[in-house]
């Protein structure tokens, strides 16, 4: 009986070395690191014996959170063998704190923006689609009356001639006030065009300008122009070929002078500038503006005083000034706006903030 006590299994050696256990994972700590300690040599002694990820973050990632650094902290772990073993110790805090949420009032305070452009272009391209509609249905329907028993190709063919029918009779009854709806338009498309062409998009032109270009159209150019050529055939009645020569040039004297000012004026005034202002900056613009205009008028008028009837020179003469308008415009506008530039620079230099 003793020798088989002697080999009972509680007696036996064990086949294989015990395995030292390890330790228990410490739980997860938060660690607060300034911001200076980020770029200095002393980020690894505030953690001595672990290994740790510094990874950039926004405060978009974390709501409520300031940007900084999240360093992501691991212990290194030994076992006999020399085997590691890693695990997450925990999170060091974010770096960097610049300021409670200010990203996130920067992301409102675009978005604001955002929304306020897309609410103009909402209302801009409202309103161009509906006075393009309008006028489009009045061009369309001339002739509703007597639709009946009419086709689509009969509509089409015989609405541009009704309409030249319809804007001859309006001229005989109400002459003044057609010419100054047309310029009234045509000085309105003239801003939108210049707007366009200084790189605004198509649907975010400066509503207030066109309304103050159009307004000058209609008050103004459409009445003055139409007593104008009145008088122009009234002081020069020839009709011989020399006649159209001395018509133009007192054109692009005398009346371009008068008109060039009364446009520029007009403008300064609307914008609430102070005469001073106006009259230096016309002074300035006057001949820049007069020569400009012999680059393309003398050539246009040629036709005006030379082919077209005179109850017909303002029509002809408005769809040329869609050019006119676009350079006349740019020009006033251009100046106004380099005066307001130098302003508000004038008033930071003398100003200074205080450090």
């Amino acid at each position: 009986m003793a020798s088989f006590r002697a080999i009972l299994p509680q007696s036996l050696p064990p086949l294989t070395k015990p395995v030292k256990p390890t330790k228990s994972p410490k739980p997860s700590t938060l660690v607060t690191l300034p911001t200076t300690l980020r770029r200095s040599s002393a980020v690894p002694s505030a953690v001595t014996g672990r290994e740790f990820d510094v990874i950039p973050v926004k405060s978009q990632d974390f709501n409520g959170q300031p940007e900084g650094d999240l360093i992501i902290v691991r212990e290194r772990e030994m076992i006999d063998g020399g085997a590691v073993v890693g695990g997450f110790d925990g999170q060091l805090s974010l770096e960097g704190v610049s300021g409670g949420g200010g990203g996130g009032g920067d992301g409102q305070g675009n978005g604001g923006e955002n929304l306020e452009k897309m609410m103009d272009r909402f209302i801009n391209a409202s309103i161009v689609l509906a006075a393009g509609t309008f006028a489009l249905t009045k061009l369309l329907t001339v002739d509703h009356d007597y639709w009946h028993g009419w086709t689509v190709y009969e509509i089409l063919r015989y609405a541009p001639q009704h309409n030249w029918s319809a804007y001859e009779e309006i001229l005989k009854t109400n002459p003044v006030i057609a010419k100054m709806v047309i310029s009234g338009v045509v000085y309105s498309l003239g801003d939108w065009i210049a707007q366009c062409y200084e790189g605004k998009r198509l649907f975010e032109f400066d509503r207030t300008r066109m309304l103050r270009s159009g307004l000058t159209g209609f008050a103004l150019h459409g009445s003055l122009s139409h007593y104008y050529y009145e008088l122009c055939e009234a002081v020069f009645p020839f009709q011989d070929w020399w006649a159209v020569l001395i018509k133009v040039a007192f054109d692009q004297t005398v009346w371009a002078a008068i008109w060039n000012s009364i446009y520029f004026i007009v403008l300064g005034f609307l914008r609430l500038e102070s005469p001073v202002s106006i009259f230096k900056e016309l002074k300035a613009t006057f001949f820049p503006m007069l020569t400009a205009g012999w680059k393309l008028w003398p050539f246009a008028h040629l036709v005006t005083y030379g082919v077209i009837p005179v109850e017909q020179r303002l029509l002809w003469v408005d769809c040329v000034e869609l050019i006119w308008v676009t350079i006349l415009s740019t020009l006033s506008n251009k100046k106004s706006e380099a005066r307001l530039t130098d302003g508000t620079a004038e008033a930071t230099s003398s100003n200074p903030s205080e450090e």
